[in-house]
């Protein structure tokens, strides 16, 4: 018998893949998503329609079945309504929860900081007195590689201090550790913080680099290289991501040791030089970029460097799709989408 998962922001992008990867293991899974426009809600909706979630006509505070899965359904639902999210959990039980609901962007943040306080902060609280109330066996939750900030210690371990960090996406995404740790200690939580290292692959959100180069080569348009392509990116393909997420939320306890909160990174612990990544991406499109050299964005990091040690060490496992592989995927699925012969 399957385990029932909450998974937030699941329209979202690694929450898509999760969903289907959860399903296919044979879990009953109710998705949640509040669908706002950071990006392409039709995006949003499209990944939901290959679940089987029809969001035409939708009706507030509703919960939809999938019309393909029988263990899927959906709701949408903002985290910051805490009367809601209690309402859900006192009627659904769950057994694990995935949270991976969050304002995304690091740029975003600097104009928008607000959005962040109020999805990151406000929605992670709101989510951790739901699981206080109605408890579960395990929460996993999405963190970030950004918490490392501008860190001169290579590659980044999960041992390292994390508190300067160079945007608010980032201080948010340490507040959640924080409070996921605070909430452990104090309720015996079993929680386990996830740090992603630049996620990349099919159905990718259209603010990351490889879905706006790829536009912008395929149009014949100019791409933006920060700090003159001089960069170094630890780019995860998103297969490997879930399969990391998935194993560690079935896996309620650390094999090394009986802690109930804990933090991994998950990465591909090989850093991409962005020279490099553009080069490949060039010759995958099988076209030539027109390059923008530009400095170093507020917020941005020069480079992204996981130790996936504690990872391999507890679960086994370590990420291995190679760039080209990754790549590739990606230009296959985006000129289907976007139906480009």
């Amino acid at each position: 018998m399957g385990k029932k998962v909450l998974v937030t922001g699941s329209a979202g992008f690694i929450g898509f893949h999760l969903v289907k990867k959860l399903l296919q293991a044979g879990h009953i899974v109710v998705g949640l998503d509040n669908l706002n426009d950071y990006y392409s809600v039709q995006l949003k909706m499209d990944r939901l329609s290959v679940l089987g979630v029809d969001m035409t006509n939708y009706q507030e505070d509703t919960i939809l079945k999938s019309s393909i899965f029988d263990n899927h359904r959906f709701i949408k639902m903002d985290l910051t309504n805490q009367e809601l999210l209690n309402r859900l959990f006192e009627e659904e039980k769950f057994d694990f929860v995935c949270n991976l609901a969050a304002q995304a962007g690091v740029r975003f943040s600097i104009t928008h900081p607000n959005r962040y306080i109020q999805s990151n902060i406000v929605g992670f609280i709101n989510l951790l007195e739901a699981i206080r109330k109605y408890p579960v066996e395990h929460l996993v939750y999405a963190s970030s590689s950004s918490v490392y900030g501008d860190s001169v210690e290579i590659p980044f371990s999960e041992k390292q201090q994390v508190n300067k960090p160079v945007s608010l996406y980032a201080a948010t995404k340490v507040s959640n550790e924080l409070m996921a740790h605070t909430y452990s200690h104090l309720y015996d939580i079993n929680s386990t913080g996830l740090r992603f290292f630049t996620v990349y692959g099919p159905w990718g959100r259209p603010d990351m680099a490889i879905f706006l180069f790829t536009k912008a080569i395929l149009n014949d348009q100019p791409i933006k290289v920060f700090n003159n392509g001089d960069m170094y990116r630890d780019f995860t393909f998103v297969d490997d991501i879930i399969e990391g997420v998935f194993r560690l939320l079935m896996s309620s306890k650390n094999k090394s040791n009986d802690l109930n909160n804990r933090i991994y990174n998950i990465g591909n612990g090989k850093p991409v030089h962005l020279g490099e990544f553009i080069t490949t991406l060039e010759e995958v499109i099988g076209k030539k970029a027109i390059k923008n050299y530009l400095p170093l964005q507020a917020g941005d990091v020069y480079q992204t460097f996981a130790d996936t040690s504690e990872l391999f060490n507890d679960i086994a496992y370590k990420p291995s799709t190679n760039l080209r592989k990754g790549i590739t995927s990606f230009v296959d699925w985006y000129k289907e989408y976007n139906e480009i012969e």
